[in-house]
């Protein structure tokens, strides 16, 4: 039974995608407020339509959505609220419109990634099948758009805080007076979020460091005063510090993983892809592509790998700081 907690409702949707259901959340305050939408389905339209009236309210009740991040499984109802205000970060925007110049743009940035990690030609047509998931995003600009420490407009005592890494123009809503965290996919209990890499904002801007940002978005929130985290699938989050502090030392094992592999061997971002993900690389190309070059992202900035720029456009990694065929830190 959905139920009100402290001025906040928690809805579950279902979604067609492999992380399973999605969370999003109401807001009672001087505005009626929506985090997030769920997919554009059928199944999460009706699921969420249930839910609202079990709460006596209908979709034109509410006022403003505030979407986390640009995500299908979190932006794609935005089209079912037409008098409904909607507020996200400026990165999200160029999502949710999608403008031809933009998604020319995207192609571009994908076909000269493939390119520097070494990944087959005959891959490249899983550029139109990253952007199949698109077809449950909803088509909408923004109305407005939120920066961090913006307050959230009509609702008193949330702060906006800016989590970019799992996606660019990630955004999460703090509420000090308890400690509330509504977190989007910045930290979910279960699972690591995955530093999606992504296209700059701006033409001409260098690729964003996905894994860099991530982390910086998590040592942040451990500067606050958090005591719960609302995430957008599984369960609550009531050690956040805690978890933060596990999720950065895996990372970092991971990454010094990585780095073993490479003072065995040289190799590009997709030979050590194959290596790491041999049985799913194949199903899930975009997801361990961004899981590895995110990885090496993090070993360049400690500089414990350096790159090496072939002739065919290609990037092989190699491992420095090696004595008698072991890494150190």
């Amino acid at each position: 039974m959905i139920q009100w907690h402290n001025g906040i409702a928690q809805l579950t949707i279902p979604t067609p995608f492999a992380v399973g259901d999605v969370h999003i959340y109401l807001i009672k305050g001087e505005r009626l407020t929506l985090v997030d939408t769920g997919p554009k389905t059928e199944e999460a339209w009706r699921s969420l339509l249930d839910q609202l009236n079990e709460l006596e309210l209908t979709p034109t009740d509410i006022e403003q959505i505030v979407l986390t991040h640009h995500h299908p499984d979190h932006a794609g109802l935005i089209e079912c609220f037409d008098q409904a205000t909607v507020w996200g970060a400026k990165e999200t925007n160029r999502w949710l419109t999608r403008e031809s110049s933009f998604m020319q743009d995207h192609d571009q940035f994908y076909r000269s990634l493939f390119q520097q990690v070494g990944l087959p030609s005959s891959y490249f047509i899983l550029i139109d099948k990253m952007k199949v998931p698109l077809s449950m995003l909803g088509l909408r600009g923004l109305d407005g758009v939120l920066a961090d420490q913006d307050g959230l407009p009509g609702e008193k005592g949330w702060t906006v805080i800016e989590t970019p890494g799992h996606a660019q123009g990630h955004i999460s809503l703090l509420r000090e007076s308890d400690g509330i965290l509504i977190g989007g996919d910045v930290l979910l209990d279960k699972v690591s979020s995955n530093p999606l890499v992504e296209p700059p904002h701006a033409e001409g801007e260098a690729r964003p460091l996905s894994q860099l940002q991530y982390n910086a978005s998590l040592e942040r929130l451990l500067t606050l005063p958090i005591t719960t985290v609302l995430p957008g699938h599984g369960p609550l989050v009531t050690d956040s510090h805690g978890l933060i502090q596990e999720r950065l030392k895996k990372q970092h094992d991971r990454a010094m993983h990585v780095k073993e592999l490479l003072a065995e061997k040289e190799m590009t971002a997709f030979d050590l892809c194959v290596l790491l993900f041999p049985a799913v690389y194949k199903e899930q190309l975009g997801l361990t592509l961004s899981e590895t070059v995110a990885q090496l992202d993090y070993l360049l900035e400690r500089k414990e790998i350096e790159e090496i720029k072939q002739t065919d456009g290609s990037i092989v990694y190699r491992a420095l700081h090696i004595t008698k065929g072991h890494v150190y830190e």
